[in-house]
């Protein structure tokens, strides 16, 4: 049974943020060479942040769509800055989504990471930390504080640890998204200066009522905020710092970075930069839904001929993130609906396939499609687990990947045929790159000698692997566990829009 938090009067959103920082600090009082206890504390850490995680599920009212679990207390007066935390069906799928990624990736690097072993979880404790407090921040000083967080973590998970152009990647990932969030940062101070204050829910309000913006300065403040999630997603054109990213990042970095932090691009459209400036956002929803399906064609055909299969899955987040995009300015439940599912979906997909990359990375230490074939006489149990996490990526029916493509495809061919042709060709290409990857990766002749003594899962691997099978399997055969949590936040989404 899950408690009540009334019951508690419990924090549940501030246990749920700080949980992970403070395990974090906790790890810095350990010493360096005792990697075993430095692991396992780092492991109990993201569990406990799972377990309160799922107490915060457990107490959301799905019939509510407005903010539930609120935490409000005046942080600096004299700035008019409020620790503001909140959740609602915008958040509630994401929130959950980190917290059940962050154990299996602490697993999966458990022999993986043998050097700066404590900076490692460190790092990826205080990134977790920094998602979260996104998701869950509703004050504008506060998101931008947790939104540039983590920009350090990942900076340096990629820059210490990542393959051989490590800092080249890391700065690059590091550049383009701090100079989009300059723009936005100076959006937010414009915005103060307008409306009196950083408190997301206040300022919709004024917004709307007594300090509305003229047509010049929505398009530019949407344009400030925007920019700046569209390099988070990765929008196409401003996509080019993630395959580079992926590639030398460690499997940790790339599972994170894939199953969460993309999202905070595309969760940043549709908390911020659409509500608070809706005429702006109609005015250029055209413009954004034709990069969104250049996007996802674009994405798919860079897919189709790559041979490092780290850099072929990024570009597949370029295609597959472009549906969530697109739904971002459909504007109708169903196709916002998608977009949330889709979120996840990708989050569980994508996030599998680099675990099952880095397993196999661990044994033959090459990326090089052409390194590998006729591996699944080899490792079976491998095999089967790589094929699912395959057809849940290309949307078969009855995994997770095909219920947000359907409702997403559905909104573009209502709201433009062409639209959905063309998002629907790239659900075509997906099917495509990731058949062939699997055929070259798994099937043909045994030809490398090396691949001979493949050793298959073991059951430490099987563990972390298993529960993302049950997720999609899940949100496959069941999708309203899921949906029902969002519809209440997006029906009332829409009929603000609408107003």
């Amino acid at each position: 049974m899950i408690p009540e938090l009334d019951s508690f009067k419990m924090p549940i959103l501030s246990l749920v943020t700080l949980t992970p920082a403070l395990g974090a600090l906790l790890l810095t009082l350990i010493d360096s060479n005792s990697k075993a206890l430095i692991r396992q504390i780092a492991l109990m850490v993201s569990f406990l942040g799972l377990l309160f995680s799922l107490i915060m599920v457990g107490n959301f009212d799905s019939a509510v769509g407005t903010m539930q679990m609120e935490e409000n207390h005046v942080w600096i007066e004299s700035l008019g800055i409020s620790y503001h935390l909140g959740v609602d069906g915008f958040s509630v799928l994401l929130i959950l989504l980190t917290s059940f990624s962050m154990p299996f990736v602490f697993l999966s690097t458990w022999k993986a990471v043998d050097t700066r072993v404590k900076e490692f979880h460190i790092a990826l404790l205080l990134l977790q930390t920094g998602m979260m407090g996104a998701f869950v921040a509703l004050d504008l000083i506060l998101f931008y504080l947790f939104y540039e967080a983590m920009l350090v973590p990942m900076y340096l998970i990629i820059g210490i640890w990542g393959g051989k152009d490590r800092v080249y990647a890391a700065l690059k990932f590091f550049i383009y998204t701090m100079v989009g969030s300059l723009f936005m940062f100076l959006a937010i101070l414009y915005l103060y200066n307008h409306a009196g204050t950083f408190d997301l829910p206040l300022l919709l309000e004024r917004l709307r009522t007594t300090n509305p913006l003229d047509g010049t300065q929505q398009f530019w403040l949407f344009l400030a905020f925007a920019l700046s999630f569209a390099i988070k997603v990765p929008l196409f054109p401003l996509h080019t710092w993630l395959p580079d990213a992926h590639v030398q990042a460690p499997t940790a970095g790339s599972v994170v970075l894939a199953g969460v932090l993309l999202k905070m691009g595309t969760y940043g459209l549709l908390r911020f930069a659409i509500p608070l400036f809706p005429e702006a956002a109609m005015d250029l929803r055209e413009e954004f839904c034709w990069l969104a399906v250049t996007g996802i064609i674009f994405g798919a055909c860079m897919a189709l001929v790559q041979t490092d299969i780290k850099k072929l899955i990024a570009y597949s987040s370029v295609s597959h993130l472009g549906f969530v995009v697109l739904a971002c300015f459909m504007n109708d439940v169903e196709s916002l609906t998608g977009a949330i599912l889709q979120m996840v979906n990708h989050g569980l997909s994508t996030g599998m396939l680099f675990l099952m990359i880095g397993i196999m990375y661990e044994r033959r230490h090459t990326r090089e499609l052409a390194d590998y074939g006729g591996l699944a006489g080899v490792v079976p149990v491998y095999s089967v687990f790589f094929i699912i996490a395959v057809l849940s990526s290309i949307g078969l029916p009855g995994l997770n990947g095909f219920v947000g493509e359907f409702l997403i495809l559905f909104g573009a061919f209502r709201a433009d045929a062409v639209w959905g042709i063309l998002a629907a060709t790239g659900v075509v290409l997906g099917a495509l790159y990731m058949l062939k990857m699997t055929k070259m990766f798994l099937f043909g002749p045994l030809v490398h000698e090396a691949n001979k003594n493949v050793q298959d899962l073991q059951s430490r691997e099987i563990i972390y692997l298993v529960p993302f099978v049950i997720m999609m399997v899940w949100l496959g055969l069941y999708p309203t566990t899921f949906t029902k949590l969002v519809q209440p936040t997006l029906s009332l989404y829409v009929q603000m829009l609408q107003n």
